[in-house]
């Protein structure tokens, strides 16, 4: 188990932490803009960089002022920083526990036709799966990731996700990854942390943070567009009635009548139909509206409707297969349904 205590350190421009945290063996996902003290944190925790304060312990035992080579810490930053001189084989034997670990990272990580080679000969990709299968291969007590595969291929990445997340989970140690690619911080982490100049501002399982985001920021960050003052109407057994505009809402987070608060839909949890479709979803939970515009994302559509009763405009995205069985140009008539569960409220 990875804990940190009140782990601060400050720059000329930036001030870091205070920040608390628990790893246990698990994969902790940080996910943050650039800036906002996620490498920092992984330089504290491998002790690459000093605290100013704070505390950072694996497995009961302090690393405060432990030399990095006692560490057991493995650490893959962006660049590699990979041995120029050693082949690919020999730079992830240079630590191995055992030259059987040489062979199984290689094929896990896609580079065994590779391994003669010596990395200026490599892709920067190449590079990184080579940096990442060292590491792996030294058998560390936590491994520290810094955007292992923002320069590979998507199909790569899109396999290594699936992939790398079995390998970490049948680790059975602290891992912590850091990414700004929600995608990859979702596919890989059991937890997820959202971090914001210098601080921790959410953690929580994946979905826990996106579609019930603590903060705006987190909100926006995770994706969740839809933000809009609604009034509280009534609050029944089950249920929060609001109001935004002349659209009535019912949600299933609770919160005292007469009371303003912000509540948050993500985009996904928005069902649009046919203008006369959606007649199976409470009245209070349906709109209806007129296209704005909408544009391709690769596998999805995002679209952004302006509803006829309030002043807002709602985005959702949608598949291809129900863009292509609805009349979605723009200025083309639509309704749209809300499940009460996917409307979130923040205070």
């Amino acid at each position: 188990m990875l804990e940190v205590n009140s782990l601060t350190k400050t720059y000329d421009t930036f001030d870091f932490g205070p920040v608390d945290l628990t790893v246990d063996d698990e994969v902790l996902s940080i996910l943050g803009p650039s800036g906002s003290g996620k490498t920092t944190l992984l330089s504290l925790i491998a002790g690459i960089v000093d605290p100013d304060g704070g505390t950072i312990s694996l497995n009961g035992d302090r690393l405060n002022g432990c030399p990095l080579q006692k560490r057991r810490t493995g650490l893959v930053f962006q660049d590699g920083a990979l041995f120029p001189h050693m082949t690919a084989r020999e730079n992830i034997g240079y630590a191995a526990t055992d030259r059987d670990r040489i062979t199984k990272f290689a094929s896990l990580l896609e580079i065994t036709d590779v391994l003669d080679r010596r990395p200026p000969t490599l892709s920067g990709g190449e590079q990184q799966r080579v940096a990442l299968a060292r590491t792996l291969a030294a058998d560390p007590d936590l491994l520290l990731l810094d955007e292992p595969l923002a320069s590979l291929d998507a199909p790569i990445r899109r396999r290594l996700r699936r992939e790398l997340h079995s390998l970490f989970t049948s680790l059975e140690i602290p891992v912590i990854y850091v990414t700004h690619d929600q995608r990859t911080a979702t596919a890989l982490g059991d937890r997820t942390a959202i971090v914001r100049d210098g601080a921790i501002e959410q953690v929580g399982s994946p979905m826990a943070v996106i579609n019930r985001p603590a903060t705006r920021f987190v909100a926006r960050f995770t994706g969740n567009e839809n933000l809009f003052d609604a009034t509280v109407v009534e609050q029944r057994e089950d249920t929060t009635l609001l109001r935004v505009g002349n659209i009535r809402l019912q949600a299933t987070t609770a919160a005292a009548a007469g009371t303003t608060v912000t509540l948050c839909i993500h985009p996904s949890r928005i069902q649009v139909h046919t203008p006369n479709g959606g007649d199976d979803c409470h009245d209070e939970n349906a709109a209806s509206g007129t296209i704005d515009r909408w544009l391709t994302e690769g596998n999805e559509y995002r679209v952004e409707i302006g509803l006829d009763d309030a002043p807002i405009t709602l985005t959702t995205t949608i598949r291809p297969p129900s863009f292509d069985q609805l009349p979605l140009e723009a200025g083309s008539r639509v309704r749209v349904t809300i499940p009460p569960a996917a409307i979130h409220l923040l205070r």
